[in-house]
């Protein structure tokens, strides 16, 4: 996230769509996000999409998607959203609540997060979170997180 608030407050305008795009590309790059190939479908003043292909490094033991990549996803489609419209020379989203549940589980195919805005306030942003299994449209988890909007001093 550092990468990406450092390239944001470089450049500006935090609510162009097709610059978010550019800029993810650019900081994906050792993250999380890099290694798992998670991939920014979609981003507006509202919602963003993240999918991710389920690979051998998303499995837990017992051939299931583990359910921390699950909540990985979630919190950065949440942290990198709650950053859409700061001024991140003077601002940043720092996670401070996630929680979630899992319904149903899956093997193979590919997963979607689509987290959309419950409430932007001054300090706080809070998103809902589905992950969604694109091949089967069954939604395997529902994630809550709250972001806190940090001044820098």
């Amino acid at each position: 996230m550092n990468k990406l608030i450092q390239l944001l407050a470089q450049q500006g305008d935090t609510t162009d769509s097709e610059q978010w795009h550019k800029w993810y590309t650019t900081v994906r790059a050792k993250t999380a996000m890099e290694p798992h190939n998670v991939e920014l479908v979609e981003i507006s003043a509202d919602k963003i999409v993240l999918e991710m292909e389920i690979t051998d490094n998303e499995r837990q033991p017992y051939g299931l998607l583990h359910g921390g990549m699950s909540m990985m996803l979630a919190e950065t489609a949440a942290s990198i959203h709650s950053s859409w419209g700061l001024d991140l020379s003077k601002e940043v989203p720092v996670g401070i609540e996630l929680n979630g549940s899992h319904l149903h589980s899956a093997r193979e195919g590919k997963v979607r997060a689509v987290a959309t805005v419950i409430r932007r306030g001054k300090n706080l942003v809070h998103h809902n979170i589905e992950i969604i299994h694109v091949d089967t449209e069954k939604t395997l988890s529902v994630i809550r997180m709250t972001n806190w909007i940090r001044k820098i001093q």
